[in-house]
């Protein structure tokens, strides 16, 4: 089969389609396959040599996938049968034209969605819901903060504080961007380039603050976050798109409204975790859901979800993908679609 590749780390210029071995379901798996994929940051990272695939997992890049199932492995349990329409969340190995998944961690595509637009849901969507509920517990009314408002990952978490009743606002560094995060729901946003968002944030919130703030940029932030985090707020950092660093008190300043940090990684919860509860924590989380949101992606629903696909690309022209998102002009999900 093809897949996309690169031999040694570097620029979008390593990439390339390679002839790889088929892969082969093992116990519990099923073989998927890919129709479309999506790209995210973190195959930005693994290309450049500074995020490694867990151990176990595929080396080639891809955290998502929408394909037909094409084939079992001993032990799947029948809740899969050949041809069925399926997304899946990966720890690897999506921008290929087949991959091998856990049965746990598919889901159904619904009927009138296409291989396109599922692509764009796994990653995006199960790192925003696990977020919101797993990790931040949020509670109807509550306020929530997303940086980087219009990435995928940003356009999942408004559309899931509505769907929560929550009030979703957003960061985001072009006015174009700010219009796309309101049409998907936000109730403000705020141009981080020209404006303090803290004290947009204080203001709008009538000076008492965000109750979650959704922090994928990390050092630089961590004072504006302070400011406009609640007392008792929840600030849940997930990724460090500024670095790590933190030069200041921020110990005191985060004791002194009782607040707490959290911090989560969604591709490093895999199989070969050694405690039982990371074991199942991807399928629980699957299951969650397809449960309570997968539904409101069908059609005559409300609140009606729908992912944001902001451009298709073929797997051929991945280095243009990835040149694409390094740009940070992309509203939404690149999608990479597999050729047959």
């Amino acid at each position: 089969m093809f897949a996309a590749y690169f031999d040694c780390p570097g620029g979008p210029e390593n990439l390339y389609m390679k002839e790889v071995m088929k892969p082969h379901p093992g116990e519990g798996e099923v073989l998927v396959k890919v129709s479309a994929s999506a790209l995210n940051r973190a195959d930005l990272l693994q290309r450049r040599g500074k995020y490694p695939p867990p151990k176990g997992a595929s080396d080639i890049l891809g955290l998502e996938a929408a394909g037909t199932v094409a084939g079992l492995g001993p032990g799947c349990t029948g809740r899969w049968k050949v041809g069925d329409a399926v997304m899946a969340l990966l720890s690897g190995g999506g921008q290929a034209q087949y991959v091998t998944v856990p049965e746990g961690h598919l889901m159904p595509i619904p009927k009138e969605m296409t291989f396109i637009q599922a692509a764009a849901i796994p990653e995006a969507w199960l790192t925003a819901f696990q977020l919101l509920h797993f990790v931040g517990k949020v509670q109807e009314g509550e306020r929530v903060l997303i940086h980087a408002g219009a990435s995928g990952v940003g356009m999942a978490a408004i559309q899931l504080v509505r769907l929560a009743k929550a009030i979703p606002i957003v960061t985001a560094g072009t006015q174009e961007k700010l219009k796309a995060t309101a049409n998907a729901g936000a109730a403000a946003g705020f141009n981080y380039k020209n404006e303090d968002f803290s004290e947009k944030v204080l203001e709008f919130t009538q000076g008492s603050g965000v109750d979650i703030i959704l922090d994928c940029v990390g050092g630089s932030y961590w004072e504006k976050n302070l400011n406009c985090l609640s007392t008792d707020g929840r600030w849940i950092i997930y990724g460090l798109l500024s670095g790590g660093e933190v030069h200041g008190d921020l110990l005191s300043r985060l004791l002194s409204k009782r607040a707490s940090i959290h911090t989560s990684l969604l591709r490093s919860r895999d199989k070969e975790a050694s405690s039982p509860l990371f074991l199942q924590y991807k399928e629980r989380l699957v299951r969650a859901f397809t449960e309570d949101v997968l539904p409101y992606f069908s059609e005559g629903t409300s609140p009606r979800l729908q992912p944001h696909v902001d451009s298709v690309y073929p797997l051929h022209a991945i280095a243009e993908a990835h040149r694409a998102m390094e740009e940070n002009k992309n509203i939404g999900k690149i999608v990479i679609e597999v050729p047959v």
